[in-house]
C-alpha cells in the first residue's frame, strides 16, 4: 500500500465571539475531512481578532491553559470522531506567563503537546511582544496518527532555521498557521508574495511539502488580512491556493516514501557542512 499523507489548510475570517469562530472551524474540519483530509490545519488564533494590533490589557483576559483553552476543548472531539489530527493555535496562559501557542491534536483526540512560538515580532500592527514572552519549547515535530510533522507558528514561518530544526528532526510535511495582511505603516508595502517565496524556499531546501493557513478579511481595528492560504510540494511549488478573499480549503495528498526517497537523492542533508555553521 502506498504510504501517503492527505493535508488540509482551512483559510477564513474570525470575529470576537470564541464560539462562532469554534462553529467556524467545526464546518471547514469537517470538509477537509470528507474531502479525504487526514491533518487539517486552521489559521492563527482562530479563537478572535487578531489582537495584537493594538497594547490593550483586556486581551490577557483571553488566554487559558493549553489543555483546557476552549479552542482545544472543542477540537479535540472532533478530532476523535472524524479521525483527524488538528494543530489548535492558541493564546495559552501558564501560571503569569502567556504564549503564542499550538496544541497538537492526534486524531484519537488526545493532545500530543504544546509548541509554544520562537519568533515574536514586533511592529506597527503586529505588537506581539506585549501579548507572548519567546516560546521555550524550541522546535518540535509529532509523531502523528499520519506522519511525523512540523509546525511553526507566522513569524517563525520567515526563519529557515526553523523549517531546518524540523526537517532535521524527520518531519514529513511543515504546518504553519498564519494571521498577516496590511502594514499599517505602509499602505504600498504588500508582503503576500515574499511570504509565499519564504516557505516555498524551506520547501525547496528541505525538499518537504508546506502548508500555510492565514485568515482574511478586515478587522475592526482595521488590519485586512491577505488569505493566499497554500499547500507547496517538495519543489516549491503552490500545488493548492486561495486568493486573497477566498474562504474554503485546501486539500492535497503527497507521497511519503517517494519523498524520503527524493530528499536522500538530493543530498542537502548527506552534504551539510556544519563545522562551518556558525
Amino acid at each position: 500500500m502506498a504510504n501517503t499523507i492527505s493535508v488540509a489548510a482551512i483559510q477564513t475570517s474570525y470575529g470576537e465571539d470564541i464560539k462562532a469562530n469554534i462553529e467556524k472551524t467545526d464546518r471547514f474540519v469537517r470538509e477537509a475531512a470528507g474531502k479525504g483530509a487526514q491533518v487539517i490545519l486552521p489559521s492563527e488564533l482562530l479563537q478572535g481578532p487578531y489582537f495584537c494590533t493594538t497594547q490593550e490589557e483586556k486581551w490577557f483576559a483571553t488566554a487559558f491553559e493549553a489543555k483546557t483553552h476552549p479552542c482545544v476543548q472543542a477540537m479535540a472531539p472532533l478530532a476523535k470522531e472524524l479521525g483527524v489530527v488538528i494543530p489548535v493555535s492558541i493564546f495559552e496562559r501558564d501560571g503569569p506567563l502567556y504564549y503564542n501557542s499550538v496544541v497538537i491534536i492526534d486524531a484519537d483526540g488526545k493532545q500530543l503537546g504544546v509548541y509554544r512560538k520562537s519568533h515574536i515580532p514586533d511592529g506597527p500592527g503586529y505588537q506581539e511582544k506585549y501579548y507572548f514572552r519567546p516560546g521555550d519549547t524550541g522546535f518540535k515535530v509529532w509523531d502523528t496518527a499520519f506522519g511525523r510533522i512540523g509546525v511553526g507558528i507566522c513569524w517563525d514561518q520567515w526563519f529557515p532555521e526553523a523549517a531546518r530544526a524540523m526537517a532535521l528532526q524527520g518531519a514529513q510535511v511543515l504546518f504553519y498557521p498564519t494571521a498577516i495582511g496590511s502594514e499599517p505603516h505602509d499602505s504600498s508595502l504588500d508582503t503576500r508574495d515574499p511570504w509565499r517565496r519564504a516557505m516555498q524556499g524551506h520547501a525547496v531546501s528541505n525538499v518537504i511539502p508546506v502548508v500555510a493557513s492565514n485568515r482574511i478579511g478586515t478587522e475592526a481595528s482595521g488590519q485586512k488580512f491577505y488569505g493566499s492560504s497554500f499547500i507547496a510540494d517538495h519543489r516549491g511549488d503552490l500545488v493548492k491556493s486561495f486568493e486573497r478573499a477566498d474562504e474554503g480549503v485546501l486539500v492535497h495528498e503527497f507521497d511519503l516514501d517517494f519523498l524520503d526517497r527524493h530528499r536522500a537523492a538530493w543530498g542537502f542533508f548527506r552534504d551539510r557542512r556544519t563545522e562551518f555553521y556558525r
